[in-house]
């Protein structure tokens, strides 16, 4: 997308390794370089969306000075991106990583293992078009992390899951496998759930501000910006603020995704078009009645459907507004072009 074009200027390639507010750093030829959008960028971007975000890759134009500053003309179309809606009210798409491989969603052992959110991590990994993977953090703070292992797999169906401990090294092999020369990977979670310790441990450094976990056992939050960091192996990683708040965005191919064990039973169903709710001859249902399917499960895909359903209704509601103020804005242009040329 293109935000400022600039056809006397030399555009150089550059990818966002950061982003605060009203700037961003860029990575350019391998030198971290402060950015910022041209001024009237912020008009003529039709949505938040098509800001750049960390990962994303800009062609920009420099300004001399000390240090210099790096203008952002426009982002290449990204190859996958890790979408959600904004936190509130507004209906609105915030771009949390792109161009990413790998979303690693982390929960940390034993107390931040929720099943019903990592089903809503995995329905917007799939959809962003990266590879999910679980991440059970501080394994080493239980005696045994294998029932842990077997719930997550319950709910994360075809996706590797597995138990990390950045104190004593468990799992972190694993992961260092998938983190390939040229694989950018995003490291999702809840805050305290460990991810900036185990990029400490990915660093083989500690680069990362970690803290203590709480007397509870909780962890503390650390992270305050999304960051893309470069590991030894020469794969990226994009350490994230944990999601206090984590709502589904544009999401159904990855709601199908993340529960195909529903949608392999649907095929069953007698009807086409069933709901899995009363209907006879419902596979789901007789699954969930002869305890091959949990009903939490179920309804949890019921939820998450409901609230797909209300943010369509409400995106089309916006679009629609916005069309109509943007036919009026054109309406009282019209005029008042009318009215200095014939009066």
């Amino acid at each position: 997308m293109t935000i400022d074009p600039s056809d006397d200027a030399i555009l150089q390639m550059a990818r966002v390794v950061s982003q605060h507010r009203d700037r961003y750093v860029v990575r350019l030829s391998s030198v971290d370089v402060t950015a910022r959008l041209p001024g009237r960028a912020r008009h003529t971007i039709a949505s938040a969306e098509e800001l750049p975000a960390v990962g994303d890759w800009v062609r920009v134009t420099t300004a001399s000075g000390d240090p210099p500053v790096a203008i952002i003309r426009d982002v290449l179309p990204r190859r996958s991106a890790f979408r959600r809606k904004t936190a509130g009210n507004v209906t609105a798409a915030q771009v949390v990583a792109a161009n990413v491989d790998i979303a690693f969603i982390a929960g940390a052992l034993p107390h931040d293992v929720n099943l019903r959110r990592i089903e809503r991590y995995l329905a917007l990994a799939w959809e962003s078009g990266a590879t999910p993977v679980v991440l059970l953090t501080k394994a080493d703070l239980v005696d045994a992390p294998d029932a842990f292992i077997r719930d997550a797999r319950s709910v994360a169906v075809g996706v590797d899951v597995y138990a990390v401990s950045s104190v004593t090294g468990m799992g972190i092999d694993a992961v260092v496998e998938m983190l390939s020369a040229n694989i950018t990977a995003v490291l999702l979670g809840s805050s305290g759930a460990g991810k900036s310790t185990l990029v400490n441990a990915l660093l083989g450094e500690a680069r990362q501000r970690t803290a203590d976990v709480r007397s509870d056992g909780a962890g503390r939050h650390t992270t305050t910006h999304r960051q893309l960091i470069d590991l030894p192996s020469g794969a990226s990683l994009i350490d994230t603020p944990g999601m206090r708040e984590l709502q589904l965005w544009s999401a159904a191919d990855g709601l199908d995704e993340a529960f195909r064990d529903i949608a392999s039973l649907a095929v069953e169903c007698r009807f086409r078009d069933c709901a899995h709710a009363t209907e006879p001859g419902c596979a789901v249902l007789a699954a969930v009645a002869r305890g091959a399917l949990d009903a939490r499960r179920l309804e949890n895909w019921r939820e998450l459907g409901r609230e797909l359903a209300y943010l369509e209704r409400r995106q089309d509601a916006a679009a629609a507004a916005s069309a109509r103020a943007h036919a009026k804005s054109m309406q009282h242009a019209l005029r008042t072009r009318l009215r200095d040329k014939y009066d």
